[in-house]
């Protein structure tokens, strides 16, 4: 039977659209993507000039014309300079919460597409999901807000629980110790980031044919089986892919979520490369300084896509590239 269909499949012509036909009968397709594409280009590639200043003791009144060249010198004092123990403590730190945020943070949006997908009430899936995806369209300075009511020491809503429900003697310092302030701040970003997150999970999981599922079933296999043996190997190209772009953020970091959860007590954890950029490069009009900074940060990311896919590809599986 399987070689018959393959056989049959050879035979069937492979019919190939010219790009000329294509776009005369999608024409409204593509004009729709030249907004997009527009905003890409402007936001993502218009820039890319300016990185020419990474070469240049960039002056904001004499211009790219009137500053003068220096070669690799911005890097020297990137690395070495007076500035180089801000940098390396805004590396160190970057690198560690990226990886806990990683470690935290890249499980749960698969557990909660799958414990999405085995839920039997279609109506209460539906809520479920929609609170789930809400705190992704929250801003950072909303959040902050939260976290502040939620979290102060004194008058914080849980500290104020804990505190009537005879659990603690004394508020516990979630925003203002800094080991504290890490945990806060790594459980915020997982509350923040899981519901959107797992819906290019759930997509993959409608993709595997139910047919596996009925067969296993029959075979007697449980719920848990099912999902190990059925429901995680059939999106495991997914999380693969997912894992690979998420190491390409290793050495980035949100500016918007680290200012909303800004606390002098806990700037040793706090100060990661998005603020040394901010407060070295624009605000201190370090401007060439903070672009190799940023631009060491991205070629980083770039090497560990590239390794990651590498990897991935060696171990057998189907890499992003």
């Amino acid at each position: 039977m399987g070689k018959g269909n393959k056989a049959v499949a050879k035979t069937v012509p492979q019919v190939r659209t010219s790009w000329k036909k294509a776009f005369k009968r999608d024409w409204q397709l593509y004009l729709l993507l030249i907004f997009p594409l527009t905003m890409v280009f402007l936001f993502n590639y218009a820039a890319y000039p300016g990185l020419r200043m990474v070469f240049m003791n960039y002056k904001v009144m004499k211009g790219y014309s009137g500053s003068d060249w220096v070669g690799m010198k911005n890097f020297v004092d990137l690395f070495t300079g007076t500035s180089s123990a801000r940098f390396f403590m805004a590396l160190r730190n970057s690198v560690v919460f990226n990886l806990l945020d990683l470690a935290l943070g890249f499980p749960m949006p698969i557990i909660l597409a799958v414990m999405l997908n085995e839920l039997r009430f279609p109506k209460y899936k539906k809520v479920t999901q929609t609170i789930l995806y809400l705190p992704h369209f929250l801003s950072w300075a909303v959040i902050g807000s939260i976290a502040l009511t939620m979290f102060r020491t004194n008058t914080g809503l849980i500290n104020m629980t804990l505190t009537s429900l005879g659990w603690i003697d004394q508020g516990i310092p979630f925003l203002t110790e800094k080991f504290h302030w890490a945990v806060t701040y790594l459980l915020i970003g997982v509350w923040q980031g899981m519901g959107w997150g797992s819906i290019l999970y759930l997509a993959a999981i409608t993709g595997i044919s139910g047919d596996l599922y009925e067969a296993a079933m029959i075979d007697g296999a449980n719920r848990w089986q099912r999902i190990w043996h059925i429901t995680l190997p059939g999106i495991r190209p997914t999380i693969v892919t997912l894992l690979i772009m998420n190491l390409g953020r290793l050495m980035g970091s949100n500016l918007e979520r680290l200012v909303a959860l800004d606390n002098a007590l806990v700037r040793d954890f706090q100060y990661q490369l998005a603020v040394y950029i901010y407060d070295y490069g624009f605000s201190g009009q370090h401007y060439s300084i903070g672009t190799a900074a940023n631009l060491f940060q991205s070629l980083v990311g770039l090497a560990m896509v590239l390794i990651a896919d590498r990897v991935a590809k060696a171990l057998g599986e189907t890499g992003l590239l």
